[in-house]
């Protein structure tokens, strides 16, 4: 197994839009980068609360409600970031829609700059030949607010090129987060969303 460079991930990877690693003063860096592709978040967001339920809600990937979190959009708000509260969480979508080629597996880890700021990302990895736009977690594992800045880096995506291609990739298996077109909330096979509309992607 080996890792994809610059070259290799331009020339291989679908990546749409694409930006180069450019110097972009003020910030949070973006594109193509050495080993790796660091990925932009969009501006719609789903940060996590107790307020809209009055403390009852239960997070269960089983029965996932309104309830649960508050929806901020920044294109709406005509701000250029939000705040996750102190030791909360917070779902996002990339700008970026990504393809994943046959013999390749996508690891995301989190930017330093964030990192510094005890803001923790998370992405499952990208199974080969999955598409979409990837929805992203977001920890702010501080006991501060802090701030999300739309449309600017986020994480890093690291490609995995494997030395033998896999029997079955993940649209052959028809799989339930194939082709995303944005922030995706959880989905377990064979249950219905609590309000009673069938699960599929």
């Amino acid at each position: 197994m080996s890792i994809l460079c610059d070259t290799q991930i331009r020339d291989s990877v679908r990546i749409v839009p694409f930006a180069d690693n450019a110097k972009r003063p003020g910030t949070v860096s973006f594109g193509v980068s050495s080993y790796g592709y660091d990925v932009r978040v969009g501006t719609k967001f789903k940060v996590f609360t107790n307020a809209t339920s009055g403390g009852t809600a239960i997070v269960d990937p089983k029965t996932f409600t309104n309830d649960l979190f508050i929806t901020i959009d920044t294109a709406v708000t005509g701000k250029d970031h939000i705040v996750i509260p102190p030791n909360s969480f917070a779902l996002a979508e990339t700008v970026e829609t990504i393809e994943v080629p046959r013999d390749v597996l996508a690891i995301c880890v989190g930017k330093s700059t964030y990192a510094r700021c005890g803001i923790i990302v998370n992405v499952t990895p990208l199974e080969p030949e999955w598409r979409g736009k990837v929805t992203i977690e977001i920890s702010n594992t501080t006991p501060l607010p802090a701030r999300i800045y739309a449309n600017e880096g986020i994480a890093q995506m690291v490609f995995l090129k494997a030395s033998r291609t896999c029997v079955s990739s993940y649209a052959d298996k028809g799989g339930k987060y194939q082709d995303q077109a944005g922030l995706t909330l959880p989905r377990v096979d064979g249950v219905p969303f609590a309000d009673g509309t069938p699960n599929q992607p």
